[in-house]
């Protein structure tokens, strides 16, 4: 049996590869089991160590992310995700932020509203012998905070940290003049929020970067496509917690630009990119031509 993404990519599926693929949940999406199972066996053959995954709301990260833990079960390699996510800032520290530095802070999401110190040294961690256990937060969107940790336990063969932002390039100044919706346009005309989070990814989230032997992207077709994901995953929330349209409309806004410079940037700079068309389903898999082994 041939994978139907291992031919897009022109890297025939391994015997490993199949086996671990007929075996993943069935429902689950049929091309995020095959990606799973095509990634992991790479990353064995390989050893690479820790992978980032960036894409915009809706894309699947979490669903690849799990496939990905349970692939490395049936391949014999440990796979730890991270998620970004998880990392928000506590209400109350971005209550501050806000205070400090814009109003507009008191919504997570954009970076500034991560605490990448502290994932920057769980992944630094891990990469280690696998010795010192890693205290991993946990955040509740309904709640919008922090609810709880997690200890973790090495030794890890893969870590992979999978965030909307995961791979975003900073921009340059001139860039960030011009506001792009009305968010910015009323909220932040003298673009003092836009420069902060700009900040923030040529700084701290660099440094997360600098971590990864290979970032892998998942390319949405459009801001649009992710409106409407966003938009659905809304409706999995208890009816209590969703926001109205016209809030979830504002959030999204607040991923706007990060979103579009990843869109026309990222297919260019990431090591595997993983395009998806507008039903969500996989219509492109490139790895990098000179795709080989991972750094040290």
């Amino acid at each position: 049996m041939a994978l139907r993404l291992a031919q897009m990519a022109g890297r025939p599926a391994s015997r490993a590869a199949l086996a671990c693929y007929r075996r993943l949940p069935e429902d689950a999406p049929e091309d995020y089991r095959q990606l799973a199972a095509l990634l992991v066996d790479d990353w064995q053959r390989r050893n690479v160590a820790c992978v980032g995954i960036g894409g915009g709301q809706g894309a699947g990260k979490s669903t690849l992310a799990s496939l990905l833990v349970r692939a490395g079960e049936l391949l014999g390699r440990r796979v730890l995700t991270l998620s970004l996510d998880d990392f928000y800032l506590t209400r109350a520290e971005r209550s501050r932020l806000a205070s400090a530095v814009h109003p507009l802070f008191a919504t997570r999401g954009p970076p500034g509203t991560h605490d990448i110190a502290r994932l920057l040294e769980a992944v630094r961690t891990l990469r280690g012998d696998g010795t010192t256990p890693v205290v991993v937060p946990r955040f509740d969107k309904g709640a919008d905070d922090r609810a709880g940790q997690t200890p973790v336990h090495g030794p890890v063969d893969t870590i992979v940290v999978e965030g909307w932002c995961i791979g975003a390039p900073a921009a340059e100044r001139g860039e960030l003049n011009a506001p792009i919706n009305a968010l910015e346009r009323d909220e932040d005309a003298d673009g003092r929020w836009r420069n902060h989070i700009n900040d923030a990814l040529a700084g701290p989230y660099a440094a997360l970067h600098q971590e990864f032997n290979e970032l892998l992207f998942l390319a949405v077709p459009d801001l649009e496509a992710v409106r409407r994901w966003r938009t659905e995953q809304e409706q999995e929330r208890p009816p209590a917690q969703r926001m109205a349209a016209a809030d979830l409309a504002r959030f999204i806004a607040h991923y706007e630009r990060i979103t579009r410079r990843m869109i026309a940037l990222l297919p260019n700079r990431a090591d595997v990119v993983v395009s998806l068309n507008a039903d969500h389903r996989v219509a492109g898999l490139r790895f990098r031509q000179n795709h080989q082994g991972a750094a040290p």
